[in-house]
């Protein structure tokens, strides 16, 4: 049986790499879906729940020619977080997204990751000046983002329950003006 697999392309940043998801993943993606750390995301999460996501990434792919790529530790091997676009039903627009599990936090992978993810959509997929909803009480998420250059914009409930913060990240061309 031939496995069907996406065109994911990969980014390579000096200690990462942003590649598609592979069953190899499951481990670390099951476990931060059990961990406190998924609540942002809608955590803590069943084994099911989290093949779903696993399964998800790979069809956010086929279905919008972008989506979440894994982030695997150059140095080690393991696999460190995902980050990415995401636009799902309902959703006000495409969303950078990120997760860093669990002994990756606290380095600035989160950081290098969405910058390359961001660069890489806004180049490559015509997705600039994207969101992020961010839960204001994730203070970890919220500075980041704001590391990154995104600006609270407006406040807004996701997926009809969730009270979130809405950061706008800065255009190619506003990012080239600032530097």
């Amino acid at each position: 049986m031939t496995a069907f697999a996406p065109d994911i392309p990969v980014i390579t940043t000096n200690r990462l790499i942003l590649r598609a998801p592979r069953e190899a993943d499951w481990d670390a993606m099951a476990a931060f879906g059990r961990s406190d750390r998924s609540k942002w995301v809608g955590g803590p999460m069943s084994v099911y729940q989290s093949w779903g996501a696993l399964l998800s990434m790979l069809g956010h792919w086929v279905l919008r020619g972008y989506g979440m790529w894994m982030l695997e530790h150059r140095e080690t091997g393991q696999t460190a977080g995902r980050v990415g676009m995401i636009f799902n039903a309902g959703w006000d627009e495409p969303e950078l997204g990120w997760h860093i599990y669990e002994g990756f936090e606290g380095q600035g992978l989160a950081f290098e990751a969405a910058q390359a993810a961001r660069d890489f959509a806004a180049r490559e997929q015509g997705l600039d000046g994207v969101i992020s909803y961010v839960n204001p009480a994730n203070t970890r998420s919220v500075r980041l983002a704001e590391r990154l250059g995104a600006v609270h914009e407006r406040d807004g409930t996701l997926m009809e329950v969730h009270e979130v913060r809405i950061y706008r990240h800065p255009t190619l061309a506003q990012q080239e003006r600032a530097a």
